[in-house]
């Protein structure tokens, strides 16, 4: 996964969010309410989903070594309007420096030195199941492309099953949501290291 995926991701994303915020008969009330199972409300989710994909653009341009300096706070008090907005800012970032970095480069991330696809994936796996957090806080539904589940899911949860719709089994690879026999999750780890250094065992949480 690159850059294009980050952007792509981003627009249904901020798409569908923007229209969540369209429907609410008072943002401020209306975002308030828990995201989902999260101990988070819907602003924080997606105030919290601003900052993890900018602190995902900070690592992959700081390298291997990790900063461990830097703090990315984004105020879940902001207007609703201004945290979607900054989902897509955060966006823009991460694909811009995704667009400035070999493919061979490594980042640092708590499960395993990530390589640009890596940190692509993570990115797109935090907008597309956050947003899904958000939906269920506000009651409505949220069903990306298929596609775009299936290729975050085959580049950070490669065991996962295959024969199920990807974007369940994506769902169920973060903990939402049991998948047909398979129970709900409590603990789950992504693949960070590249795909070809992977060993074809799931990576302990």
């Amino acid at each position: 996964m690159r850059s294009d995926d980050v952007r792509e991701v981003a627009q249904v994303c901020t798409s569908a969010l923007s229209h969540m915020l369209e429907r609410a008969r008072d943002p401020g009330t209306d975002w308030a309410a828990r995201a989902g199972d999260l101990d988070m409300s819907v602003a924080e989710v997606v105030a919290h989903t601003g900052q993890r994909v900018l602190l995902l653009a900070t690592d992959l341009a700081g390298g291997p070594a990790g900063l461990g300096t830097v703090e990315v706070r984004i105020t879940a008090h902001a207007p609703p309007a201004a945290l979607v907005a900054t989902v897509r800012t955060a966006a823009e970032v991460l694909a811009a420096v995704l667009d400035a970095t070999p493919e061979d480069a490594r980042g640092f991330h708590p499960d395993g030195l990530s390589d640009p696809s890596g940190f692509a994936a993570l990115a797109c796996d935090e907008m597309l199941v956050h947003t899904d957090d958000a939906a269920h806080g506000l009651g409505v539904s949220f069903v990306p492309d298929p596609h775009l589940a299936a290729r975050v899911l085959r580049r950070l949860f490669p065991w996962a099953p295959r024969h199920e719709l990807s974007w369940p089994t994506l769902r169920w690879a973060n903990g939402r949501s049991p998948l047909g026999d398979r129970p709900r999750q409590e603990s789950w780890r992504p693949l960070c290291v590249p795909l070809t250094e992977w060993d074809g065992a799931r990576p302990v949480p």
